[in-house]
């Protein structure tokens, strides 16, 4: 882009970012004062009582100490997905720079902005969280690069799509057997962080058989299914929202802090303090817009704002600075030999494999404490999803390393001689 025409884009971004409030305004605080003085409660917020589960197991019962939606949130930082979090990378992975975000402390983000936001709302927070937090089980190591190659070759063995989000479901609702709430799952499903909108409408989704039915139109039809997600609650509509203003301006900061970027190579003018500037004026922006309403909605000023810098982000920093520009093709072939080698030791039955001591017997020890099995045999191909979605960076590239000595991953280091 020519100086000019950046100077003239950049003019008119800060132009619209200045019509964005960063404050609620008065007279919504006025209304909010009133409001929680009367004792009001948001007749949109779902309610404790209307949580449901799969199965009616006395242990999952709700107290009046542990309510349904605190139980999802235990449930969820006590499975080992969750655990691993810390060892998934957020956009980079091969830099000697623990400051850099991980997944672990993006979902904790995304939990803490939306639970702000739901408060102002009137929203049950316990949802929120539980959503926030195990919106992003099923990603893969490597990020939304490994979620593609992962979904590549799926789709070449089976015709069927792999998406991050619906995994989150599978590894909560099948890998655990951990009897989360409808509710939670859907948020789940539905939080879909690469799908902007301005205005998010609730499903009308009612039970499970439904949610079913969703889910395995997700593996089928792909991107036609999964870009038509609703959430069923306003809870689930606001963890959405605040996913995407969670890494939009994080992942800027991290780019910044990898040395990949200099604070001025956006056209908002802000570099890493674009952060703090969205955290800011979306959250208000949201709140004045959807305070007692039925739906979730933001301005239009804010809408431009959020689609611009996404787009701005996937051109300079995830197509270019992050593991998608640096390291594409090696990936892929890696995750490609990965998976023919756990399919053939699938076939084999070959039980010294790692696939069956590092994932199958772990998880069938985790089901069999609900009375379950894990009927990996049914789909080896799922089988073989199901164990590399699980990995770690670290673990992905010890076990490629050592399977595959002709794949060459860059070392980390720290010091230098």
């Amino acid at each position: 882009m020519a100086a000019a025409d950046r100077e003239t884009t950049c003019a008119q971004v800060r132009e619209r970012m200045g019509r964005i409030q960063g404050s609620l305004s008065p007279e919504l605080i006025e209304r909010m004062t009133d409001d929680r003085a009367r004792g009001w409660q948001n007749p949109f917020r779902t309610p404790d009582a209307a949580a449901l589960r799969r199965e009616d197991r006395p242990g999952d019962a709700a107290s009046i100490w542990r309510p349904a939606f605190v139980r999802d949130v235990e449930k969820i930082i006590h499975t080992p997905a969750y655990n691993r979090y810390a060892g998934k990378t957020q956009v980079f992975s091969f830099r000697s720079n623990d400051d850099l975000s991980r997944r672990g402390l993006h979902v904790q983000l995304v939990a803490r902005i939306a639970r702000d936001i739901g408060y102002a709302l009137g929203l049950n927070g316990d949802l929120i969280e539980a959503i926030g937090l195990g919106h992003d089980l099923g990603h893969t190591p490597f990020g939304h690069a490994g979620e593609r190659c992962l979904n590549e070759v799926f789709r070449e063995h089976t015709g069927r799509w792999f998406f991050h989000n619906v995994h989150s479901v599978r590894v909560l609702d099948r890998l655990y057997g951990r009897n989360l709430t409808l509710q939670t799952l859907d948020g789940c499903l539905t939080h879909n962080g690469e799908y902007e909108q301005q205005v998010f409408y609730l499903s009308g989704l009612s039970g499970f058989a439904e949610f079913d039915e969703t889910v395995e139109r997700c593996y089928t039809d792909g991107g036609v299914a999964v870009g038509h997600l609703r959430p069923m609650t306003l809870e689930g509509c606001v963890v959405r929202i605040s996913d995407i203003i969670a890494y939009v301006g994080r992942d800027r900061q991290d780019a910044i802090a990898a040395g990949l970027l200099d604070e001025d190579a956006f056209e908002d003018g802000l570099g890493g303090a674009y952060n703090s500037w969205i955290l800011e004026h979306a959250s208000a922006d949201i709140i004045e817009h959807s305070y007692g309403k039925d739906h979730i909605e933001m301005s239009s000023d804010l809408f431009a704002e959020i689609r611009r810098a996404k787009a701005e982000n996937y051109a300079k920093i995830y197509r270019s600075s992050g593991i998608e520009g640096e390291r594409a093709e090696e990936l892929a072939r890696a995750f490609s030999l990965m998976y023919e080698r756990c399919l053939a030791d699938l076939r084999l039955r070959d039980e010294s494999s790692y696939i069956f001591r590092h994932h199958i017997f772990r998880i069938e020890r985790a089901l069999a404490y609900y009375g379950r099995t894990y009927d990996w045999q049914r789909d080896l191909n799922q089988t073989v999803v199901d164990y590399i979605a699980s990995m770690t960076d670290g673990y992905f590239t010890e076990l490629a390393s050592r399977w595959f000595p002709e794949i060459q991953f860059p070392r980390r280091t720290y010091i230098n001689e």
